[in-house]
């Protein structure tokens, strides 16, 4: 990549605007300082090839600059990274190499690199235009197809309107309680369906359960519902914190069509149960797709 101030490289959903010193994600600008900026601009220029700790030292920091150079670079690849949503153990963009240095390995798109064709001279203006104008089609078309698609950087799927995303898992958490409230509105038929099992303790330990999971149940759906309604920026990485137990809550909840097996039947009870039980992981795929920065960097941390 040429040092020239208009230039602008493409790469993922990512662009690098030299000219206006910014970093875009779907066009959204990204906080980067400048030394982080300068690392992922020189990796760039050599992309594909292992750029040296020293090369970094000599470009980024004079001689005459007395500071901890292995710390400071180490502290600009992690703020790259972190712009990124990259990591240093499965790397998409920045790749370590041990004792080395870095190799920036994700395809990039420079399309200041493309020179405008030369103007036809008047003996072959005929004869050429069909064929320039073929492949400025071809040209124009696969460069509109390339930065139409964004994928995400872990699932590699294009990823989709958030308000779809957002939308969806709300729909989930509007499931979860409308679940909880029936069984609680409903809890005098749970506690017959407890004293069917012939066990004494039946009916108490059943009620007891709904009304532990429901109550703890009802107020982390409302934050989680409220969380995304307002698209908190935050909420990628606290729903990964809380993940395990949402996972173990909806688990729980899962066995509860098997409750219903006299009204519906094994069959249906079974599907159900099946369905539940991958729900709160499409909840975790929704919401990687929503926040795809903040999930991926406290993955990477």
């Amino acid at each position: 990549m040429a040092q020239n101030s208009t230039r602008v490289a493409r790469f993922g959903v990512f662009e690098l605007d030299l000219s206006a010193g910014e970093l875009r994600k779907n066009g959204v600008k990204l906080r980067l300082q400048e030394q982080p900026f300068q690392v992922l601009a020189l990796l760039l220029e050599r992309s594909g090839e292992v750029v040296t700790r020293e090369e970094l030292q000599q470009k980024l920091w004079p001689t005459d600059t007395f500071v901890d150079f292995d710390h400071s670079l180490n502290t600009a690849i992690n703020k790259v990274r972190e712009a990124l949503g990259d990591s240093a153990s499965s790397p998409r963009y920045v790749e370590t190499l041990a004792r080395r240095g870095y190799r920036f390995i994700a395809p990039v798109q420079s399309p200041a690199d493309a020179h405008a064709p030369d103007e036809p001279s008047p003996e072959t203006i005929n004869t050429t235009a069909t064929l320039s104008a073929s492949r400025h089609t071809m040209a124009g078309s696969s460069s509109d197809s390339l930065a139409s698609v964004a994928l995400h950087p872990e699932l590699e799927v294009p990823i989709p309107r958030r308000s779809i995303t957002r939308g969806l898992f709300a729909l989930i958490q509007v499931m979860y309680l409308a679940f909880y409230l029936s069984a609680l509105f409903l809890l005098r038929h749970v506690q017959e369906i407890g004293d069917s099992f012939r066990r004494p303790w039946g009916a108490t330990v059943l009620a007891g359960a709904v009304l532990i999971t429901a109550g703890v149940g009802i107020p982390l759906r409302l934050y989680l519902l409220s969380a995304v309604s307002f698209d908190y920026q935050r909420l990628g990485e606290k729903f990964r914190r809380m993940f395990p137990f949402i996972l173990a809550l909806d688990q729980l909840w899962a066995a509860a069509p098997f409750l219903l097996i006299e009204q519906i039947g094994l069959g249906a009870a079974f599907a159900v149960s099946a369905a539940l039980l991958y729900l709160p992981f499409s909840e975790r795929t929704l919401i990687r797709m929503a926040y795809v920065g903040t999930f991926a960097d406290t993955r990477a941390r």
